[in-house]
């Protein structure tokens, strides 16, 4: 096909339409019919719009048809890297513009259709495997041209920013040395563009990586600056200004990127641009005052690095420019770094704060956000900078691992493993130790929870690290292992770090992450953006209406009012208007509060919140604050058109600061009103809500499908970057992992040993005399030298005495206990992750790739480790573990081993490498020294390592900020499209770059009390015209985690409490629905002056068992401090309060109406433990913190803290205390030591009222239900025995309807007794003989069972009968005395009909002729023939054609048609020299077993009937003579060395061996009558040389054995290995006789691939086959299933010759049985059952599972379907005849029948008889009617050429023709029969007639039917 070249002015201009075409990289419209072949181009990746058709602009296709489901984004990518985007160059335009133009408008159509989408899968690359190398094909890159860059300048900055970075176009674009004028101009133009966006810094940074390495930065621009000089034409000269501009702004932003690396390339550029300027300035042209500061700035800016420079402080691009200071000499809080610093860290430089105003103005705004900015950073850095400066001055405490610190964590011994990939982008895995942290328990610990900080030093802080914790796995911490997350200065210094580098972390216990953003966007936020300035920041207390009222916006409250009867009432005022709507300005015509259903301060709040721009209502628990904001929202909602004034539609943003008050408000709007939601926030609990999460709404197929394609471009592009980086770090930090899980081989490390240590390494201790005695374990040479070894250390190894053994496995025990009973309770760190976490960011990890993984991490450990820890003992070459003979040491030896491998690993001191080069003999060195040599090895391999993986690191890491923030312009549009968005404020301080371009006009704040007023302001954009903060500033408050700020300078004061407090109008809500008068009453008024109670609390019922509704417990039981974190438990409360709660459930309440509430996570988990899920499945177990917003009908409520020292804690906070005493509706009771609470003014006051009420005492009054005068007092959860049942210690004494009395204690529950089960014996009489039930009293009585004699009437025997059944009724067990027809007696018991079916075993002969026992019931179906459940078990025992007697039965192989295969074993050698494992079959499949090859390196893992692939390691057969340097597999190309060893064994004699071999262990002198024995015959001579054979350690005389292996015997046919002459074990081993043993292989292997067939024949016979059974119709007619098994078989890949023989064998015998099946149409009915069920039988035989097919199953299977078609044939033949035949014949007929129908296998004999009779009834039975196929009858007609009706048959069905018109007018006589033919006068014999089967016609062409209709079938075919 013609290559046609992309241009981007393909497609003819349209001046009419604003349509825009596609851009670079869009997709095209969807053809409608695509070809299978589509263009080069398209399929290359080619410019996506070259072939449109003209009207596409005008009329563009609907997405549904514009492109398939873009299935790749929101899911891992399996493609390859794709084709990029970009499009023609500039080379475009000119003057084939107008001549292309044409063609493409008259070729578009075409092309368009040939097109296939830029984006199907013949556009990717498959993934490539782990050990694939990238493709090495060069992409094709797509040219960015001067249309496609003007287009961009259309767009919006987001998206040409996004679509450069994804284009590979740029850099060629920008590649080019010389370029015209206004394309530069243009180019500047675009990248400015591009870096004018705010949110994708990440493309920007790539944008701007490419301009600076780039000729266009180096060349063009400087060669354009000086052109501007020369130019002569004063247009042209007056439009430079506005490019120079461009330049400037570029550079800028270059050097404020990268100052380091860009200073060179702009300085030389900034020196040129003033001579221009002031040359046009010259010349006349206007340069604007702003060009020339800018240039002024870029000059300083420049002037400073290069000064830097100088001074060698600018080395990396994280250099930050120093900013002016302010004029007070305070450094400006906008350059303020986040992260702590050196000088704050080591000085104790106290940052300069302000406190928050809480009771006036500020004096501006920059004061306000510099204010709450260093209050918020000090928050967090002020515990830091503590907690290090105080680590700082203990280093040299002994103790330093057992203190305490207050404001920081500490970990010690951490390394950073290695560099992990995940979504967000680089993570790396971080190892501590856990043995100071024992008692930790991490599943409720605050540690290391998500976003925390953490800070790592390896030098007391000189320098360090950041990082923030990105996962956190339970199981992985209690191994000392967390994922983290490194900050952007950290990320530079992390590519020195190896993982033997040991740090100090710190952490502190801040959500680093919500601090970090809200920083940073206050830092961000401009001052004049701060909205609601004048009520905020200057206090004015005046509060205006939202701006959009004044457009005169009218409200419809309609949807507010439920009840039908005030909706008509409201009507009625507004006289019949339909949708009355109102002025929300004027009260006086709001409808009445009655109509909404509010009271007097909900209707109030209404009104103010709809009707102020800034809105604080107050809610005081239980009054209906959430009730009023879904009201307000609803409001909203119904009335958008009065607030939507523009043409962009903004959604109102919601934010709450919990995740359950975020759900609990949106179902509630969604409730309401059904409405576009999206939820951002932790995981939400709500099944209402799930649908509304990012994560589900950007899978939405209609999102994907909308999402503008420069952002799926880009994702598809990323990902497949993305995943290229991670498949190679994948594997280098696997390695690098590995390196500290073991003792690396020797081969690993040799490029990083000096050839001396190598050299003295590897020829071991030769002075050692017990060092040859270990030689022969081959274990690796790194193990015995640093004594790890079987030869260092079976020495050492102890007896392991009985106490030693116990105490090694009960090192490793851990203390378990069963939780599940218990009741489930949210654990605290669950808690704080969920609300931390948010849900879009959560890791999911799919179990099956980690179980892949780790397959893959044992296989690489086994390659790399000689010995790996978790496997104890040292590992062979092969890479498996010793046998047990080999490595017998005991379990508490190699226990130790372990641990000090581990030890040595972790140990940071090593060898200098100046140290290291003055050793000669490393066998010399102490183990400690060898260890620090080690590590010195180890850190060299590591750090190379690191090396090969830190370009992919970045890679990575680039590509996955790029896809953040791709991710955040998917978000953007998925927000920008909602009406309501719902956030927690870690959402909305994370997406605050969103919400700047969502623009909320108007924003919700729930439980704003509650919030920092930094994150609050954070969360507002300059567009918000509306905010509606509702909360209770006397309920919980924001909380800091400094006190001293928090107190001193007020950081705790929301924006809802500073705002009430400075006297902004609120409205608090008056009425409390929630709480009894009583409870109320500890509110009102210690806490609220005027909360009133609601009607309806006064309605309460009074809690039932008790003698107040609400009550407070003294004690003064000792609280206990908890081991790990600041809490505590008290177990005296504890333990009351589980049991009054059990008490409570006993009074009928349902679980669900009790809530235990206490003030401390530890006595939470106390709780738990006491709580059995059997019991308390239901209750509630809160902290009070998370319970805010909540309530319940009943509370119990712990208030833990009770001590000598008179501590409360945060129980001395009222905001806590009103929360705790205000979540009961009906009932509370609490615990506490009220003598040590009252020292608190808040706690006296409300003790004092308790004690007016007498609602408190040391102990609580228990009221019995049922005896209302008994009461019993409880103070501790052992009175509660004295009322087990919830009532009283009293019996029950109810007479329950049996008449016995209820056993149990007094009860309140179930008192009418309907639940009670009597347990006493019934003894009720039910029968008149007086027997009594025996059953229990609350089981129903059952009929009488007891036996009684009684006389059975039918038969007369006596029997032993159930009283209750009458004698008529029961069967009699007599045995029966009647005889059967076949003279056996009956076998049933008496009173049973006799049997049916006699069961009498009898010898009768079967069907087959064997003889068998029977039962007596089936002789008769077996003599006439009827099938019954009887198979013949007689053995075949025929002789198979292997020999062998056949295993089968005569029934299983179906009497001997198809035998069973032959189960013999076969014993055959095979080519390997392994002997056949299979049983008999004719043909050795390939052997199955392990490959036994192997070299010095590694050993074959395949099957030893696969091919073996090469070795390519350099050979090592080497000695101080010779050297082969040929690869391992190939054979050597040195000769054998013949000097003899000079080596001493251990015994002191010299070897017997050569130079170069392994010694052999036999001495001459030691072991002389074994040297000496004769067997070559050379054995005995005294200079005699020994070579022992590795694979069986026998030895032999080297001469002898040499020709033995070299020689090649004439008569020798088979190709095997040689094998000892002794044991004839094959020899694979010896490097000596490498060569032969080599060549050997090689020979086996052609062999091997022989059998296995070449890939292009197997191919080739592949596709012959499919095509073969395509042709097979009648096969995937008739048998479907069999002809879709053998299709997919085809389809199968890797199918060996052997495989494709079975299915050539399948597709002819399934063909063949089709063809049988087809003709049994042909038969008679009666014949049809009985060959069917024969072809069954072969079918099912037939389906068996099979390798091959045996020559026994080949002949069996053969012979069947020949008499089967035989059968078929005859039997089709009889039919046509209509068995209208002599007698004779018809007796032949069943002869032949009988042989072909009988059991036995068909013979040959049987054949040949069968075919001589067939051929004998030739004349008489017409072959299947016509004697000819298909294909014969077709062509006869066809060659006659008569017209239907002319063919006839005789009286025996022969065929003959008669000519003219049809009719008959003559006689005949059959040339085959003789019988009669033709007729007269038109008149056909009686005995003959139509052939119908000939030609198909209904009647003949000369009749009266044919001669009345015309033959009208003809004519109707004709026509």
């Amino acid at each position: 096909m013609e290559q046609r070249r992309p241009h981007v002015d393909a497609r003819p201009r349209n001046p009419h339409t604003n349509h825009r075409g596609p851009v670079d990289g869009e997709l095209p419209p969807r053809a409608r019919n695509q070809a299978s072949n589509p263009p080069t181009n398209a399929l290359r990746g080619g410019a996506g719009h070259a072939g449109r058709h003209p009207r596409a602009n005008n009329h563009p296709a609907p997405y549904g048809q514009r492109e398939q489901r873009f299935g790749a984004i929101g899911r891992p990518m399996h493609q390859g890297r794709r084709n990029q985007e970009g499009h023609a160059s500039d080379e475009a335009r000119g003057q084939r513009h107008d001549q292309e133009n044409d063609t493409r408008w008259r070729n578009g159509n075409q092309e368009c259709r040939n097109r296939r989408p830029l984006w199907s899968n013949d556009n990717f690359q498959q993934w490539r495997t782990p050990h694939q190398k990238p493709t090495e094909q060069p992409q094709q890159t797509k040219k960015l041209g001067y249309k496609f860059l003007e287009s961009l300048l259309q767009k919006d900055p987001s998206e040409v920013a996004i679509t450069l970075a994804t284009s590979l176009g740029l850099k060629e674009l920008l590649s080019h040395s010389s370029m015209k004028s206004n394309f530069l101009e243009l180019i500047c133009q675009v990248l400015r563009k591009a870096c004018s966006s705010k949110m994708d810094r990440q493309s920007i940074f790539h944008v701007l990586g490419i301009l600076k390495n780039s000729k266009f930065l180096k060349v063009c621009l400087p060669a354009y600056v000086v052109g501007m000089i020369t130019e002569p034409i004063p247009d042209i000269r007056n439009q430079y200004p506005e490019h120079i501009s461009n330049i400037i702004s570029l550079l800028q932003d270059l050097v404020s990127v990268f100052p380091a690396s860009s200073v060179q390339e702009t300085s030389m550029l900034v020196s040129l641009l003033p001579t221009s300027l002031n040359a046009l300035r010259a010349s006349g042209v206007d340069i604007e005052e702003e060009t020339e500061k800018n240039l002024e700035k870029v000059q300083t800016i420049i002037e400073h690095l290069q000064e830097k420079r100088r001074e060698g402080t600018l080395r990396v691009d994280t250099y930050t420019l120093v900013q002016p200071e302010a004029e007070d000499h305070v450094e400006s809080y906008r350059t303020v770094p986040i992260y702590p610093t050196y000088n704050e860290v080591h000085l104790d430089e106290r940052p300069f704060l302000r406190p928050n105003i809480i009771s006036g103005k500020y004096d501006s705004t920059a004061i306000y956000l510099d204010t709450h900015f260093r209050l918020l950073r000090e928050d967090f850095v002020r515990p830091l900078r503590e907690g290090i400066l105080e680590l700082l001055q203990s280093f040299e405490d002994q103790g330093l691992r057992k203190r305490k610190f207050d404001d920081i964590r500490i970990y010690f011994d951490t390394r950073i493993i290695t560099p992990m990939c995940s979504s967000s982008g680089i993570v790396y895995k971080v190892q501590f130790d856990t043995k100071p942290l024992k008692f930790v328990r991490w599943q409720n610990s605050k540690r290391l929870l998500y976003g925390s900080l953490v800070c790592m030093s390896k030098d007391n802080f000189e320098t360090f690290l950041f990082a923030t914790v990105s996962n956190r796995e339970q199981e992985d911490l209690c191994r000392g292992i967390v994922q983290l997350c490194f900050n952007e200065q950290s990320q530079q210094l992390l590519a020195e770090v190896q993982p033997s580098d040991s740090f100090l972390m710190v952490e502190t216990t801040a959500y680093f992450e919500a601090y970090r953003h809200v920083l940073e966007g206050l830092q961000e936020v401009q001052e004049e953006d701060v909205p609601f300035q004048r009520n905020i920041v200057e206090c004015d207390s005046h509060v205006k209406e939202p701006r959009y009222l004044l457009m005169g916006g009218r409200y419809d409250f309609t949807p507010l009012i439920e009840n039908p009867s005030a909706t008509r009432e409201f009507l009625r005022n507004f006289e019949g208007l339909r949708h009355p709507r109102i002025n929300v300005l004027d009260p006086s015509q709001w409808p009445s509060k009655e109509a909404l259903k509010l009271d007097d301060s909900q209707m109030e709040a209404l009104q103010f919140a709809l009707t102020r721009e800034l809105a604080i209502i107050q809610g005081p628990p239980g009054t209906g604050k959430t009730y009023v904001g879904l009201k307000i929202v609803q409001a909203l909602l119904t009335n958008e058109s009065v607030w939507q004034i523009s043409s962009q539609k903004f959604p109102i943003l919601v934010v709450c600061y919990t995740n359950h008050a975020l759900d609990q408000f949106l179902e509630g709007i969604y409730r309401c009103q059904k409405t576009s939601i999206v939820r951002v926030g932790g995981r939400s609990n709500s099944e209402i809500l799930k649908q509304f999460t990012l994560r589900e709404l950007r899978n939405k197929r209609e999102f994907r499908r909308n999402l503008p394609m420069h952002l799926r471009r880009a994702y598809m592009s990323i990902m497949t970057q993305m995943k290229e980086s991670e498949q190679e770090l994948h594997e280098g930090a696997k390695t690098l992992e590995c390196t500290m899980h073991g003792v690396l081989r020797e081969q690993y490390l040799e490029k990083y040993i000096l050839p001396q240590h190598w050299k003295s390494l590897m020829n071991g201790p030769v002075q050692d005399s017990e060092w040859i005695c270990f030689q022969h374990w081959k274990h690796s040479m790194m193990l015995e030298w640093l004594g790890l070894g079987v030869g260092s250390f079976t020495q050492s190894v102890a007896p392991a005495g009985p106490n030693n053994t116990a105490q090694a496995e009960g090192e490793e025990e851990e203390e378990g206990e069963e939780e599940s009973s218990l009741i489930e309770i949210a654990e605290e760190a669950d808690l704080i992750q969920a609300d931390r976490v948010i849900e879009e960011e959560e890791v999911v990890r799919p179990r099956r790739r980690k179980k892949e993984e780790s397959g893959a991490d044992q296989e690489l450990a086994k390659m790399l480790l000689a010995m790996r820890l978790d496997h104890c003992g040292p590992v062979t070459g092969a890479g498996q573990e010793q046998g047990i003979g080999e490595w017998q040491t005991q379990r508490n030896q190699k226990k130790k081993m372990k641990k000090r491998v581990k030890d040595e690993l972790r140990k940071l001191n090593t060898m200098t490498e100046a140290e290291a080069s003055e050793i000669e003999d490393v066998w010399q060195l102490d183990f400690s020294s060898r260890w620090q040599l080690y590590r010195l090895w180890l850190q060299l391999y590591q750090a190379d390592t690191r090396r090969k993986i830190l370009s992919y690191e970045r890679q990575y890491r680039t590509s996955a900020e790029r896809m953040a923030e791709l991710r955040l312009q998917e978000d953007l549009h998925i927000l920008k499209d909602a009406q309501v968005v719902g956030m927690t404020t870690t959402g909305a301080a994370k997406y605050r770059q969103i919400l700047q371009k969502v623009e909320p006009r108007i924003v919700i704040v729930e439980e704003a009390a509650e919030v920092l007023e930094a994150h609050t302001i954070a969360t507002l954009s300059k567009a918000c015209q509306h905010l509606i903060l509702i909360g209770d500033h006397q309920q919980l408050r924001p909380s800091a985690n400094v006190y001293d700020l928090a107190k001193n300078f007020n950081l705790e004061v929301s924006l809802f409490e500073r705002l009430v407090k400075v006297n902004i109008p609120f409205v608090r809500l008056n009425y409390q629905h929630r709480m009894r008068p009583e409870i109320a009453c500890l509110l009102t008024p210690h806490i609220y002056q005027d909360l009133e109670n609601h009607p309806s609390v006064l309605k309460y019922e009074k809690i039932k068992g008790v003698s107040s509704n609400l009550f407070f417990v003294e004690h003064n039981f000792p609280e206990q401090e908890i081991q790990e974190g600041k809490s505590h438990q008290n177990q005296h409360e504890a333990h009351f309060v589980v049991e009054l709660c059990k008490y409570f459930l006993c009074q009928e309440y349902l679980p669900s109406q009790i809530t235990i509430l206490t003030t401390y996570t530890g006595q939470l988990f106390c709780l738990r433990k006491l709580m059995p899920a059997k019991t308390f499945a239901g209750v509630r177990v809160h902290v009070v913190d998370k319970y805010q917003g909540e309530e319940n009908d009943i509370i119990l409520l712990s208030l833990v803290r009770s001590n000598q020292e008179g501590k409360v804690g945060f129980l001395q906070i009222s905001n806590r205390i009103c929360v705790a005493l205000s979540r009961a509706k009906k009932g509370m009771y609490c615990i506490g030591n009220m003598q040590m609470l009252a020292k608190v003014p808040l706690w006296s006051k409300i003790i004092h009222t308790l004690r007016e009420n007498n609602q408190i005492g040391p102990m609580l009054r228990l009221c019995c239900q049922n005896h209302p005068d008994t009461h019993t007092l409880v103070s501790k959860a052992s009175d509660f025995q004295k009322v087990p049942e919830g009532g009283c210690s009293l019996p029950c004494e109810f007479r329950l309807g049996c008449g016995h009395v209820c056993t149990r204690a007094c009860h309140p529950y179930d008192s009418s007794h309907k639940e009670f089960q009597c347990m006493k014996p019934c003894q009720k009489v039910i029968c008149q003989d007086g027997h009594r039930c025996p059953l229990v009293c609350f089981q129903e009585c059952q009929p009488c069972q007891v036996k009684v004699p009684k006389t059975i009437p039918r038969c007369g025997h006596e029997q032993m009968v159930p009283c209750s059944v009458p004698e008529s009724d029961f069967c009699c067990q007599e045995p029966c005395p009647k005889f059967l027809r076949c003279g056996h007696r009956c076998n049933h018991p008496c009173g049973e009909d006799c049997v049916q079916l006699c069961s009498e075993m009898v010898t009768v002969k079967l069907k087959c002729g064997h003889s068998q026992q029977v039962k007596c019931g089936y002789v008769k179906d077996l003599m006439h023939g009827l099938p019954v459940a009887t198979k013949c078990t007689t053995k075949c025992g025929t002789i198979l054609d292997c020999g062998h007697p056949c295993p089968g039965s005569c029934h299983s192989c179906f009497e001997g048609r198809f035998h069973e295969r032959c189960q013999q074993p076969c014993k055959r050698l095979l080519i390997c020299s392994h002997k056949c494992q299979e049983p008999c079959i004719g043909e050795c499949p390939p052997c199955q077993r392990t490959c036994q090859n192997r070299c010095i390196h590694s050993q074959c893992k395949k099957k030893c009937g696969e091919l073996c692939s090469p070795c390519v390691e350099p050979c090592v057969w080497r000695c101080q003579h010779y050297q082969c340097t040929k690869l391992c597999f190939e054979p050597c190309n040195r000769p054998p060395c013949c000097v003899p060893c000079t080596k001493l064994l251990a015994c002191g004699h010299p070897c017997i061996g050569l130079c170069g071999e392994p010694c052999p262990n036999k001495c001459r002198i030691c072991h002389m009558d074994e040297v000496t024995q004769i067997f070559f015959g050379f054995e005995d001579e005294p200079d005699a040389r020994f070579v022992q054979l590795e694979d069986c350690s026998h030895i032999f005389e080297v001469q002898a054995l040499d020709r033995y292996m070299n020689e090649q015997k004439n008569d020798e046919v088979a190709i095997k290995l040689k094998v000892c002459p002794i044991c004839q074990v094959p020899i694979r081993k010896n490097l000596r006789y490498g060569t032969s043993i080599k060549q050997r292989l090689e020979e086996i292997e052609i062999i091997k691939e022989k059998i296995q067939g070449s890939a292009g024949e197997i191919a080739t016979s592949q596709e012959r086959l499919k095509a073969l059974l395509e042709r097979k119709s009648l096969l995937h007619q008739l048998l479907p299933k069999d002809f879709l098994t053998i299709k997919e078989k085809l389809a199968q890949k890797n199918l060996s010759v052997k495989d494709l023989v079975l299915v050539e064998n399948y597709i002819s015998f399934y063909d063949h049985l089709a063809s049988l099946w087809d003709s049994l149409k042909k038969m008679d009915v009666l014949e049809q059952k009985r060959v069917r069920t024969r072809l069954e039988q072969v079918h099912e035989w037939l389906a068996k599972k099979r390798l091959s097919f045996t020559s026994q199953e080949l002949s069996d299977l053969r012979s069947e379907i020949q008499r089967l078609t035989y059968l078929v044939n005859l039997l089709t033949r009889y039919k046509i005849t209509g068995k209208k035949v002599k007698d004779s014949i018809a007796v032949e007929v069943y002869s032949v029948q009988n042989i072909l129908e009988k059991t036995c296998k068909f013979t040959q004999e049987d054949e040949q008889l069968v075919r001589e009779k067939m051929e004998a009834l030739k004349a008489t039975l017409p072959c299947s009617g016509l004697g000819i196929s298909e294909e014969e009858r077709v062509q006869i007609v066809s060659a006659i050429g008569y017209p239907r009706g002319h063919w006839f048959k005789c009286r025996n069905g022969h065929i003959y023709v008669i000519g003219d018109c049809g009719g008959a007018m003559e006689r005949g006589t059959c040339p085959d029969c003789k019988e009669v033919i033709g007729g007269t006068n038109h008149a056909l014999e009686r005995s003959n007639q139509l052939a119908s089967e000939m030609d198909g016609a209904q009647h003949a062409a000369w009749s009266d039917t044919a001669n009345n209709l015309m033959n009208f079938e003809e004519i109707q075919r004709m026509m």
